[in-house]
């Protein structure tokens, strides 16, 4: 990978992770994702964005571990892996799902794969250990990571901070598919999550809320309906994860991270970037 190639995972994910790229490539590393911002405070545990590389595939990438522990550490390839982050002392464990972004898959072939993620955590500051990752064609792989706290987290993450209208921002990723490439999407005052005019045919529904509105990590649901062509076995589908707003961009932009598994046995991910208008 060339050594001054960024990957706008935060504003490629909509400004959101171009920002999130950018910053993070100002503390000295080629593929960083970063916020505005440094670390400060925050609640403990593991809660916070982080950012960093992940060794294994030289990509940048933004963790989000909301107030609660639930966890969505994000590739700039769109790959997700997703779980809730356990702290005993300074030491944290997570088990998590991987899911490559729609219509891109792992190395072997597979969409979905299991690990496990142990290390330490200085809270508010950084996170570091290993993942050993399993996909379901029994392909392991491990990586080291080594992530910084961004103060952006600690700015307030309500409603009406992230309300407004944003257009999707294709090529939030290195790979996969945007089912919502060229819509508009508005985020209302009371968390109403609302796509339409995408070149898919791919209408979305959802609903943001923030559990601890002190900080910049919201909760996510939404499903899709009308879409068409490659993008149909989306239709019906409940998607489930993390936002964030990222308000140091102007105008803001925000990213949305989610997955899904079908009772038929189907792993979907799926990671969005909104440009605000």
């Amino acid at each position: 990978m060339s050594s001054k190639r960024n990957i706008a995972l935060l504003s490629a994910l909509g400004s959101a992770l171009l920002a999130a790229l950018t910053l993070a490539a100002c503390n000295g590393d080629d593929q960083d994702i970063s916020l505005a911002g440094s670390s400060t405070s925050s609640s403990g545990t593991a809660a916070g964005i982080w950012t960093g590389i992940d060794s294994a595939t030289g990509l940048s990438m933004i963790g989000y571990v909301d107030a609660g522990g639930q966890a969505d550490f994000i590739l700039a390839n769109g790959v997700q892996y997703v779980g809730t982050a356990q702290v005993a002392g300074g030491t944290l464990a997570m088990t998590l799902d991987g899911y490559p972004q729609f219509g891109a898959a792992f190395s072997d072939g597979s969409t979905y794969g299991v690990g496990t993620f142990n290390g330490t955590v200085v809270p508010t500051s950084s996170i570091s250990g290993t993942l050993s990752f399993t996909t379901s064609d029994d392909t392991s792989t491990s990586s080291t990571w080594s992530l910084t706290f961004n103060s952006l987290y600690d700015t307030a993450g309500t409603l009406s901070a992230i309300s407004g209208n944003y257009t999707d921002n294709p090529g939030a990723t290195d790979s996969g598919l945007d089912p919502l490439s060229g819509a508009s999407i508005t985020i209302s005052s009371n968390g109403a999550v609302y796509g339409q005019g995408s070149s898919n045919g791919c209408v979305l529904n959802g609903t943001l809320s923030n559990a601890n509105a002190s900080y910049d990590v919201y909760q996510l649901s939404y499903n899709y309906a009308d879409c068409t062509g490659n993008y149909a076995v989306l239709n019906g589908v409940a998607f489930t994860g993390l936002a964030n707003f990222n308000s140091s961009a102007s105008p803001g932009s925000v990213t949305m991270a989610v997955t899904a598994q079908t009772s038929s046995g189907v792993y979907y991910g799926v990671v969005l970037g909104l440009n605000g208008t």
